[in-house]
């Protein structure tokens, strides 16, 4: 029980306000002192871990580069980069982009994309001037609505694509726990059954966008 003292010191430590790196460090610490644990020995421990995954730190280093292109114009050239596209409306852009995200998850390339990488800079900004192929000039509340919706996209492509991939953390803590149970399955068992929530996930959220494209469209009309 003495053990427990640790989540005990987590506990505390956020509800007063102290630093998250100090409350963890702190927490291990005491938890290796009631376990027996040498104070070396845990530090060894919390630098291995760090050092094993250090690579999610990794794309940190995307956002700098991001704010850099955005402050060069990089919304702009996107809203103009749709305007030569006449025939580009808001619903197949959103869906080709869905179905590439899809892809690209579904091989494990979950990084390629992201809210931070492709839908603020690029994505949101070419969907809000494809909108306005249909409804005309776009009030603040309309404009918001069109980035949430590509926000959107890019969460349900990634959240019901990404367990295709055998390697993904899920399906590996999926064949874990079963292991445990006494039932032995391969990955690829698993995740084979992703494919079909995939497909279900792009038709009805592309069902979804060609609806408010209609909209848009009724919207405009009445506006002319």
């Amino acid at each position: 029980m003495l053990t427990l003292l640790g989540v005990a010191v987590v506990v505390l430590g956020f509800a007063a306000g102290f630093n998250p790196l100090l409350v963890v460090v702190a927490a291990a610490l005491v938890t290796g002192w009631t376990a027996g644990i040498p104070p070396l020995q845990v530090l060894a421990a919390l630098g291995k871990a760090f050092n094993d995954n250090r690579f999610v730190s990794a794309a940190l280093l995307v956002l700098p580069v991001i704010g850099v292109a955005e402050r060069a114009g990089l919304q702009e050239r996107a809203r103009m980069l749709i305007g030569r596209f006449r025939r580009l409306s808001f619903a197949p852009l959103l869906i080709g982009y869905m179905v590439f995200r899809q892809v690209t998850a579904a091989i494990g390339l979950t990084s390629i994309a992201g809210q931070a990488q492709s839908i603020r800079p690029m994505v949101a900004p070419m969907a809000e001037a494809a909108a306005e192929k249909d409804a005309g000039a776009l009030d603040p509340e309309a404009r918001e609505r069109i980035r949430a919706w590509a926000a959107a996209t890019d969460n349900i492509a990634l959240f019901f694509s990404e367990d295709v991939f055998i390697a993904v953390g899920s399906i590996l803590l999926m064949v874990g726990f079963l292991a445990q149970s006494g039932l032995n399955l391969d990955p690829l068992q698993l995740s084979v059954w992703a494919i079909p929530t995939a497909l279900a996930a792009l038709l009805i959220h592309g069902t979804r966008l060609v609806l408010l494209q209609r909209r848009l469209k009724r919207r405009g009309g009445a506006g002319g």
